[in-house]
């Protein structure tokens, strides 16, 4: 999609309408792979598509979130439910906790 110099290639400008749940998730999922809403947009979509053709044969998709690393964290999974339900209320609970545990960092110090 990037031409020789790394600019993106002409794509086409589409608006969705989201609710401001679906909009927080989102966000909070391009933010944690490192990439912009765009890029994650247009992955989610491709992922849900029929793979094109192209002259060498079909496409192939790549996933960037594949073997993306640990989180450093051994609760996630547990917490799953917890973590999500926040993320519907608009909450970010690993982030706030982040937070908490760098500001008590700093007061011991």
């Amino acid at each position: 999609m990037t031409d020789a110099m790394g600019m993106l290639a002409y794509v086409k400008r589409t608006t969705i309408k989201i609710d401001e749940s679906l909009d927080a998730r989102m966000r909070h999922e391009a933010a944690r792979r490192g990439m912009t809403v765009s890029e994650w947009t247009r992955e989610a979509i491709a992922a849900h598509l029929p793979g094109g053709q192209h002259e060498e044969g079909p496409v192939r998709r790549t996933f960037h979130s594949a073997a993306s690393g640990s989180s450093g964290r051994s609760d996630i999974s547990a917490r799953m439910e917890e973590l999500l339900a926040g993320l519907t209320e608009g909450r970010d609970l690993l982030a706030e906790e982040e937070a908490a545990e760098e500001r008590d960092r700093r007061r011991s110090a």
